[in-house]
């Protein structure tokens, strides 16, 4: 993965700022990746997708990732850390799987960005997470049958679109990151959703709010401009900064 620069990473934090989540996720993909063709990236499975953007983090920020859970039952603060190299190692996701549930045999391929961001666009309540979900299978459904018959995707009763969404977490694993939480307080125990995109894009914010900050510190005193405080290493601009007392 080519490294990010200074520049680039402010101006895909910049173009990012009117996108949705989701295609903010795919920006970051395009800067990290310029000699791919959008296709790919967009192709990418949602677990996939996730797993070069925890690579990337791992490139600008290190392995390690401090986050806060809160106590859903006693609303104590709980610390976590967690290590982008060890989450990668989960296996990679199928292409795709075949499925028997009863008289039914269905072929389904992993959800990527593109199925994601039609299934909310088709959906009337983006909030209704359930018709998002039965939305997205029906997208990603190669092949539905029952005793031999074709049947359409939106013809399957509810227990099978449930078994689907069961086996396309166990496919493409990184799609849904649910830790394992316990309150040293309480000693309740829960799961957690992880999402890596959302953590990521605000260390990306801090950053760069911390980058126009140091442009505007020497940009003051030194009357540079922008492109050439953003030049330097970052070594080199704490250094400017440190004498300034910023």
């Amino acid at each position: 993965m080519p490294s990010l620069s200074a520049p680039e990473l402010l101006g895909t934090w910049e173009r990012g700022l009117d996108q949705p989540l989701i295609l903010r996720a795919l920006l970051l993909l395009r800067a990290a990746y310029p000699q791919e063709p959008e296709e790919w990236l967009a192709a990418l499975s949602i677990g996939q997708r996730d797993a070069e953007l925890f690579a990337l983090r791992e490139q600008l920020f290190g392995a390690e990732m401090a986050c806060v859970e809160v106590c859903p039952q006693c609303g104590q603060r709980l610390g976590l850390t967690l290590n982008t190299a060890e989450i990668r190692a989960a296996c990679a996701p199928e292409s795709e799987t075949v499925l028997s549930i009863g008289k039914y045999e269905l072929e389904f391929r992993c959800p990527n960005s593109e199925d994601l961001v039609a299934a909310l666009s088709e959906s009337s309540n983006n909030n209704d997470m359930a018709d998002v979900r039965n939305r997205l299978i029906q997208r990603c459904l190669l092949s539905v049958e029952w005793s031999g018959m074709c049947v359409a995707p939106h013809q399957l009763p509810d227990e099978v679109i449930a078994a689907v969404s069961e086996q396309m977490a166990q496919a493409d694993p990184l799609a849904d990151i649910q830790l394992a939480v316990a309150c040293l307080s309480c000693g309740h125990h829960w799961r957690a959703a992880f999402d890596i995109f959302s953590f990521l894009w605000r260390e990306i914010e801090s950053l760069a709010a911390r980058l126009l900050r140091d442009v505007h510190t020497l940009a003051s005193a030194y009357g540079w401009q922008e492109k050439e405080i953003l030049a330097l290493t970052p070594v080199r601009r704490q250094f400017y900064l440190a004498l300034l007392g910023a």
